[in-house]
């Protein structure tokens, strides 16, 4: 696929990389990447995504942008108040990279949708901020065999993770879920969410920017993936963290004896 001039002064310097160089961009431009939540993780995932070059990026986000919204949703702006997220992200977007295809999803992501977004998508960027859409979206990525970036943020610290279920580990195991992290969806309350407990803005731009990081590796097949492999980082001592992640065999989507078989609505409610 040919390079137009402004590519090719846009994407120089991914072009002098011999990890990318143009077979690599291409790779990129003919990819289809979809982000879950335009917000705080969202915002910097979409930002670096159209900006590296790829080619269709996919937004699901069914909320308007408010003005507490700004401290950390860098892909907004105070002149959209009140519109939806996945238009005001698009005309970021588009004005950022008119190379980019931006696909709109505004709505909800359901049990009744989901295996019909996710597959037409490659690569899943997981940025929303509860839990029954997490596990969601984990298994509607397994059962489409598409891998999934998936990050979570706190006050102040946060994680990242690479799953792909879907394919076999060196050890000869499938490579972790979701579901062997986090077991099942936690009590409501549990786990409160930024709006209770509130996050440092910048935390959700260090973890989304390291999402879109992951999700271009992933694209080009370079380097080391993150599947089997959980980060932490720890803004306020200023560490990261690595812990193992193991394939759970009782696990319930991918496990010797599973018994979801499909997305059902009940299996993603609160707890």
């Amino acid at each position: 696929m040919a390079f137009s001039s402004d590519e090719i002064d846009r994407y120089a310097r991914h072009l002098v990389l011999h990890e990318v160089g143009g077979p690599g961009q291409n790779k990129l431009k003919q990819s289809k990447v979809l982000v879950v939540g335009a917000g705080g993780l969202g915002a910097p995932v979409l930002y670096y995504l159209a900006a590296a070059g790829v080619g269709t990026i996919g937004i699901i986000d069914h909320d308007t942008v408010s003005v507490s919204n700004l401290q950390r949703q860098i892909v907004h702006t105070t002149a959209r108040v009140g519109v939806s997220k996945t238009s005001s992200a698009r005309e970021t977007l588009q004005g950022l990279n008119p190379h980019v295809h931006v696909v709109e999803h505004n709505h909800r992501l359901t049990a009744e949708n989901a295996l019909e977004i996710v597959s037409g998508y490659d690569v899943v960027a997981d940025g929303c901020d509860n839990f029954p859409t997490r596990f969601l979206v984990s298994d509607a990525c397994f059962f489409a065999r598409k891998v999934l970036v998936s990050a979570a943020v706190g006050q102040f610290d946060g994680q990242i993770s690479t799953f792909k279920p879907h394919e076999t580990s060196p050890e000869g195991t499938p490579w972790p879920t979701y579901r062997c992290l986090m077991g099942e969806i936690p009590l409501r309350g549990l786990f409160p969410a930024c709006e209770e407990a509130g996050v440092l803005g910048a935390l959700p731009g260090i973890l989304g920017s390291m999402q879109a990081m992951e999700v271009i590796k992933e694209v080009l097949g370079i380097g080391d993936s993150l599947a089997g492999r959980l980060l932490m980082y720890d803004a306020l001592a200023t560490r990261f963290y690595e812990t193992r992640l193991s394939w759970n065999p009782d696990n319930p989507i991918n496990g010797r004896n599973a018994t979801i078989t499909s997305l059902v609505a009940e299996n993603y409610l609160d707890r």
